[in-house]
């Protein structure tokens, strides 16, 4: 087998290799005798029938299978001599192959680049701990006594804060549209859950009442039909329920599964504190990516870079097709698309790079995702659809790429846990309510993205 290198650019690689005819018609002679061991054919014994029989029943398809396996095993091999490790699926293309002459073909590969890791205790860091008022829990604990509210129907005009059954039907232009109509529905007077300005209408209304109630959809309302448009309702009020006070006590408890409150209220804090905790490593994390984006320079992929742009940009522009759709006409916030396109691309190639690095650093130190881990993760995604959780397994399994969505994000987090125990991170108490404000502030326009 003769390579050539026939063009050097960056991390891409083109290569002319050519593999002797003889060396072509050796292997095909080779499959065609195991064949012709392995497989009866009238008239001859396993083994005994002569290479011209064997060449008219099997040649074209043996011919095939040698020249891929041929063409791959060159590839690997020019690669492997090179020490050149492929970012992406190499592309090969046949450029001469007749019978009885060598076989050549073009290799080109993008390669992925050689990655020289930051010292990691060069890196400092602050890990905030978040502080949950108590304020907070009894809040919470609140909102679970609201949603065990028991409702009773009385006989009095409708106030805020009040449930009402109807029924109605709404038209636009004089004509019913879908979903204008419904009956028996339940709705909180003051909840703002349903279209701005009909539940008003609706105050001091009582059961068996009728009343028209004229509305506007929002500009930035669901469906693009109804969007901005006037409406008509004919609403009939079938009952007014008020809602009974669910007191904060073991009743409330009992009725989450808790022995009482003491032990709801311990849950409810612990839970909120996880909550802070887990907005607090999202913050540590993307600190550290951040740095180690200022830390590292290396080349990457163009390949990868443009997959990972289309990625993005396929998102942005079904994210601004669906805000045209509810009224926006300035998503790009002043911006042309190659404005845009610029910030996008810079975006994919940091990703790039450090989803890159982190690899490198898993590979160096052999940082891996178990089947134990991958299976607890396939699990806690199955629980996010109750009913369907079968459904979601078996697409897990049945999907080899939808794996990896569960895979990468685990190793990217035990990659950033162990940068994170070389850095130097000081720790500082905060108000949760500072980490939220701090989160919202660092939310617009940053890429949390990695991989």
């Amino acid at each position: 087998m003769q390579v050539t290198e026939t063009s050097t650019d960056g991390l891409k690689h083109e290569f002319k290799i050519v593999i002797p005819a003889a060396d072509i018609t050796e292997r095909i002679d080779k499959r065609l005798i195991e064949i012709g061991q392995q497989t009866r054919l009238p008239g001859f014994r396993p083994g005994k029938a002569p290479m011209s029989v064997l060449k008219t029943r099997f040649l074209p398809h043996v011919r095939g299978e040698v020249v891929q396996d041929a063409v791959n095993q060159g590839a690997d091999e020019a690669l492997k001599d090179r020490n050149l490790r492929p970012a992406l699926q190499p592309k090969v293309e046949i450029t001469a192959f007749d019978e009885g002459k060598d076989l050549e073909y073009t290799l080109a590969v993008e390669a992925l680049p050689e990655i020289e890791p930051m010292d990691f205790t060069t890196i400092a860091l602050e890990r905030w701990k978040p502080q949950v008022p108590d304020n907070e829990v009894e809040e919470s604990l609140k909102r679970l006594a609201d949603r065990q509210r028991k409702d009773e129907k009385v006989d009095r005009e409708t106030a805020k804060g009040d449930l009402v059954v109807i029924d109605f039907k709404g038209e636009i232009d004089g004509k019913e549209f879908p979903g204008g109509a419904a009956s028996d529905y339940r709705l909180e007077i003051g909840s703002g859950g349903f279209i701005p300005g009909f539940e008003d209408q609706l105050e001091g209304a009582k059961a068996g009442e009728e009343r028209t109630v004229n509305v506007t959809f929002p500009a930035d309302y669901g469906v693009a039909d109804l969007s901005g448009k006037p409406a008509k309702f004919a609403v009939t009020v079938k009952e007014v329920r008020a809602f009974q006070d669910q007191p904060i006590d073991n009743s409330l408890a009992e009725a989450l599964g808790m022995e009482n409150i003491d032990e709801l209220r311990k849950m409810v804090k612990e839970q909120n504190e996880r909550q802070y905790g887990d907005l607090a490593r999202q913050r540590l994390k993307r600190q550290l990516l951040d740095q180690l984006a200022k830390g590292h320079s290396f080349p990457v992929p163009p390949g990868m870079v443009d997959g990972e742009f289309e990625t993005i940009w396929k998102q942005y522009e079904f994210q601004r097709e669906r805000a045209k759709e509810s009224g926006v006409t300035d998503y790009n916030e002043g911006k042309s698309d190659d404005q845009v396109r610029a910030e996008f691309h810079a975006m994919a190639e940091r990703r790039v790079r450090l989803g890159l690095l982190l690899s490198e650093v898993a590979r160096r130190h052999n940082i891996s995702v178990t089947q134990d881990e991958i299976n607890q993760a396939l699990v806690a995604e199955a629980r996010r659809f109750p009913g369907q959780e079968r459904k979601v397994v078996e697409y897990y399994r049945n999907e080899p790429g939808a794996i990896e969505g569960l895979r990468a994000p685990i190793l990217e987090n035990k990659v950033v846990d162990h940068i994170l125990g070389s850095a130097k991170v000081s720790e500082r108490t905060v108000p949760a309510a500072d980490l939220v404000a701090a989160e919202e502030e660092d939310a617009k326009g940053h890429d949390h993205g990695a991989e």
